[in-house]
């Protein structure tokens, strides 16, 4: 038979202050990895409005030079220029520019939208939203996301929607 082996008072708290470290140490640190999941891993933000050039540096169709640092395509038609955000208004993913097929084609879900941004296959409910675009007194283009014009109000027509060239 196996002698039984005692604890006297002394190694007991031993075996306590022990257990209670530990279990102190894991909940610090289960706490501190839920206080960092709280805050994002990147705290970046492109800036809301932004010099992209002179008219004449843009060409008849869609300039895609922006679209991954500001999140906007500047368009050029005949008479005028415009800003097109480049989020989708069904779901918010991004659509491509498939230049061949001359429209904007959302990998999501498959809506369509043409060049001016007014969608016309898939899901999305409303056309691409534009942003504020103005030319400054030097000749260059100010696009300014901060302001939002949204076609299905009427608002495309607005000074500050395009930019005659």
């Amino acid at each position: 038979m196996a002698e039984r082996v005692s604890l006297n008072r002394r190694e007991f708290f031993s075996f306590l202050t022990v257990g209670w470290v530990a279990f102190t140490a894991a909940a610090a640190g289960l706490l501190s990895m839920a206080f960092r999941y709280s805050y994002p891993n990147v705290d970046f933000e492109p800036e809301m409005d932004f010099m992209a050039g002179r008219p004449a540096s843009y060409e008849e169709g869609v300039d895609e030079r922006w679209k991954n640092s500001y999140g906007v395509w500047i368009v050029k038609s005949e008479d005028k220029m415009y800003a097109l955000s480049v989020i989708c208004t069904h779901l918010g993913c991004v659509p491509n520019w498939r230049a061949a097929e001359r429209k904007f084609k959302c990998p999501c879900h498959g809506s369509g939208f043409y060049s001016t941004g007014v969608n016309f296959e898939g899901p999305a409910p409303r056309p691409l939203e534009r942003f504020a675009i103005n030319l400054t007194p030097t000749g260059e283009i100010l696009v300014d996301k901060t302001k939002v014009y949204r076609q299905e109000l009427g608002q495309w027509g607005n000074p500050g929607a395009y930019i005659s060239v």
